[in-house]
């Protein structure tokens, strides 16, 4: 029986290269998208043709209600939940004392209240069966934190303190739970860096290359193996050296 794999923000970038991966590994897929539907969808075909079964659930992930309709649905046509991954995140480059208190909200709403919800929400499940991966996607920033990313940063190591609390707590159920902190990934979210930036990037990381989704889907895959099997509350940040 294969196993089944929930991914939050999972309709492009890294969410959709893990959702890829897994499928590849012969997971089952819930794919979860919030607006882009037409990317989830593209996602969705291409998990099928690697022969697993996949759906595509919409939900806010920042909305109790709505992430429990996605967990429910997707117990309700595989039973078991045997992978979680807090992929959905949004960002933004703004001076602190510009932001408004409803961004400021927003960004903490997305980034850490969907891995609380989500992580309420699957645990229940993976109680029951004493297994489990729960895995969450933080950032270099959540670790080293970034001008002009205050409550992105304070966001993204709020999660990586909740994934070392929660791994304690779990950890008797037979469940892991870890953490990723990528480094500079080339997705969407950095599509408004300047070129310059993205050279300076470039330049202070020893392998000479931002990463790619795929970089970040293959240190997922490897968390949800056997091999990962006595890793838990941790923090691994695929950076290409860009911080050590």
């Amino acid at each position: 029986m294969n196993k089944t794999a929930v991914i939050t923000g999972s309709s492009r970038g890294i969410g959709a290269a893990i959702a890829i991966k897994l499928a590849n590994k012969g997971y089952n897929i819930v794919i979860n998208y919030n607006n882009s539907r037409s990317d989830a969808m593209g996602v969705l075909e291409k998990v099928r043709k690697t022969g697993v079964m996949a759906i595509a659930l919409k939900g806010d992930v920042s909305n109790y209600e709505e992430s429990k309709y996605v967990v429910e649905k997707a117990l309700e046509e595989f039973n078991h939940i045997d992978v979680l991954v807090n992929n959905a995140g949004v960002s933004m480059r703004k001076l602190f004392t510009d932001m408004t208190p409803d961004e400021c909200s927003r960004i903490l709403a997305i980034n850490l209240g969907s891995v609380f919800n989500f992580s309420r929400l699957v645990l229940p499940n993976m109680i029951k069966n004493h297994n489990g991966k729960i895995i969450n996607i933080s950032s270099i920033w959540g670790i080293t934190g970034a001008a002009l990313e205050s409550v992105y940063s304070a966001s993204k190591a709020a999660v990586i303190g909740f994934t070392k609390a929660l791994a304690k707590e779990v950890g008797p159920s037979g469940i892991n739970v870890n953490c990723i902190a990528p480094g500079v990934i080339d997705t969407d979210m950095n599509k408004n860096l300047s070129g310059e930036d993205i050279k300076k990037l470039i330049d202070n990381t020893p392998l000479e290359r931002l990463g790619t989704a795929e970089d970040i889907a293959n240190t997922v895959a490897f968390l949800c193996s056997e091999e990962a099997g006595f890793i838990t509350g941790q923090v691994i940040s695929p950076n290409g050296g860009f911080i050590i």
